[in-house]
């Protein structure tokens, strides 16, 4: 992912004037969490890691349409491309009356928790369970809180929305941990040996991970009939992510009866949002169709 990391490291500045609230997930402590020297860095260009309090930062729109997306960046589950696929994104989602909440969550290190596996999908639940547990608050709709990743960040919000049904965090109001749709965007989606993204499942599961990990955490083998209504995009020429990614998870939805639409760009490489104007405008349109804005 070196590629796309270069090209965005120097853009998109100024995104405070956008942020209306940092939201700390967990005021009372974070759990899967050990004392350690990790302190986080790369604010300042835009590409966060060593997180080790998590956060939601809120982008609202000017007039909101009671629709909630959760921004997931990705990164390889090294880094977090905070700016660039968070805040940027954000930004436009903002602009159609969506409101956005871009999630700087943990990425997976043995430094900082007793099981790195679940750390980062803890934080997604956790980001969940708070909209819609304050969904007044925010005037969202609890019933359209969806997540939306790229790269390791799509693989993370595939895994929310296929191990919603074990809560990985504490939940005694039982609050629904389903998102009610997910977009990916380049997503990496499996961690089986002929098509995984090496980086992203090496971080994720360790180098030599055991198959039952490889199976639990390759998310087009835990789809269901009540897996939420899925947008997928992705270029065929893609030279990090293999486009295979979406293909297998698209069929396995279909199969599931799962409502899904796939938008596959025949050029653009990992990371096209970067290069191709326009590529939101399917997504929009996408979620007039299913009257989520």
């Amino acid at each position: 992912m070196k590629t796309k990391l270069l090209i965005i490291t120097a853009l998109f500045c100024g995104f405070s004037a956008f942020s209306q609230e940092k939201i700390n997930l967990y005021p009372n402590g974070v759990p899967n969490s050990k004392p350690s020297s990790v302190i986080e860095s790369g604010a300042e260009r835009g590409l966060i890691k060593g997180i080790t309090n998590p956060t939601l930062e809120y982008i609202k729109p000017e007039k909101p349409n009671g629709s909630a997306i959760i921004v997931i960046a990705g990164g390889g589950y090294g880094v977090i491309v905070y700016n660039g696929e968070g805040l940027n994104t954000a930004k436009s989602l903002s602009e159609k009356g969506i409101s956005a909440f871009v999630l700087k969550y943990r990425l997976p290190s043995d430094e900082i928790m007793p099981d790195k596996k679940i750390g980062p999908l803890q934080d997604v639940q956790q980001s969940i369970k708070y909209l819609r547990e304050n969904a007044d608050k925010y005037g969202i709709d609890k019933n359209k809180i969806g997540v939306m990743g790229f790269s390791a960040g799509g693989h993370l919000a595939s895994t929310a929305a296929t191990h919603f049904e074990k809560s990985y965090i504490e939940n005694i109001q039982n609050t629904n941990l389903r998102p009610d749709f997910q977009i990916l965007v380049y997503p990496v989606i499996t961690m089986q040996d002929a098509l995984t993204h090496g980086g992203s499942r090496d971080a994720l599961i360790g180098k030599n991970p055991l198959q039952e990990d490889k199976d639990l955490f390759s998310n087009e083998l835990q789809v269901k009939a009540n897996t939420p209504m899925t947008w997928l995009t992705h270029a065929a020429d893609d030279k990090v992510v293999d486009v295979d990614n979406s293909v297998q998870y698209f069929e396995q939805l279909r199969k599931n009866k799962v409502e899904v639409e796939m938008h596959i760009f025949p050029k653009g490489d990992h990371g096209f949002i970067f290069r191709q104007k326009g590529w939101m405008t399917p997504l929009f349109d996408w979620m007039e169709r299913n009257k989520i804005i």
